[in-house]
């Protein structure tokens, strides 16, 4: 972790209504990766593929100066949000696949602004989807299960495992175990900006590179950036921001969201970790159910 964001998330830790200035950054690149799936949701129309939908998400960001990436987007229609058949990671890239009306979609994109990253995922359907309706009103239960246990400082690996509870007691299957190393969430950071940053396959050179030196000193001193069923994750929550995304899945219909959790190292347990922002689609759509 860089030493600005080190300073961010260090006890005491900032309320989510007086956020710092470092978290203020992360907030807002991650509103505008938001605001983007919201934009091209709207515009997606019977016919359009997922190639189509990622390009329309980099140009809409794009005309927002995002020039650098933790990864492109990506864009994935019908049964291919619920990662049916996926058996390596090429199929996660945009296909050719057409959206059509009452199809589930998932748009995941995750921009890098000033320095800031985000990554996040956005759930809808084209027209009425009530399997995916229900899938999105029963992740609520896994966004409060995530943050009650980050408070109780559980081992992350025990709290992969109440999730994938909570999944099966709901009828569903973890969809996120699909993901390389089978994370539900990754930690995020400051990235170097530079005029121009070179991708690897699809992902930005700068922030594998900070993934990578986490890994290096995590590693080290007994803890991983990524958050997975594995026992290198079998650790309690490092303090930082990481992009979680809890990913369900009912008979070829998926849904997820990603946002970012605070993790800090205070004692008081309600600030010991946070969502970054109360203000999100999926949060908002909650709000209005109730």
């Amino acid at each position: 972790m860089t030493s600005a964001a080190a300073a961010a998330v260090a006890s005491p830790s900032p309320s989510p209504g007086e956020l710092t200035a470092e978290l203020r950054g992360f907030r807002e690149v991650q509103r505008l990766a938001y605001e983007c799936a919201e934009a091209v949701a709207a515009e997606l129309k019977p016919g359009v593929t997922e190639r189509e939908a990622a390009r329309m998400q980099r140009e809409w960001l794009r005309e927002r100066s995002v020039r650098d990436w933790f990864h492109l987007p990506f864009a994935w229609f019908g049964d291919r949000t619920a990662f049916v058949d996926f058996r390596i990671p090429l199929q996660f890239f945009p296909t050719n696949k057409r959206l059509e009306p009452g199809m589930p979609f998932i748009l995941d994109l995750a921009p890098v602004h000033k320095g800031y990253t985000a990554d996040i995922g956005y759930s809808g359907s084209l027209g009425l989807n009530p399997v995916q309706d229900r899938l999105l009103a029963d992740l609520e239960a896994h966004r409060e299960l995530i943050l009650r246990e980050v408070r109780e400082r559980r081992p992350l690996r025990e709290i992969y495992e109440d999730v994938d509870r909570l999944m099966v007691r709901q009828g569903y299957a973890n969809r996120h175990r699909a993901y390389p190393f089978g994370v539900i969430a990754h930690k995020v950071d400051r990235v170097r900006e530079r005029r121009w940053s070179p991708r690897l396959f699809g992902f930005g050179a700068q922030s594998l590179k900070g993934l990578a030196s986490d890994a290096i000193h995590g590693h080290r001193d007994g803890w991983s950036p990524l958050w997975s069923p594995y026992r290198f994750s079998d650790h309690p929550p490092q303090p930082g921001l990481w992009a979680v995304e809890p990913h369900l899945g009912f008979r070829g219909t998926g849904a997820k969201f990603e946002e970012i959790l605070v993790v800090t190292d205070s004692k008081d347990p309600d600030q010991s970790a946070f969502w970054l922002d109360d203000d999100l689609p999926h949060v908002r759509r909650w709000a209005e159910d109730k």
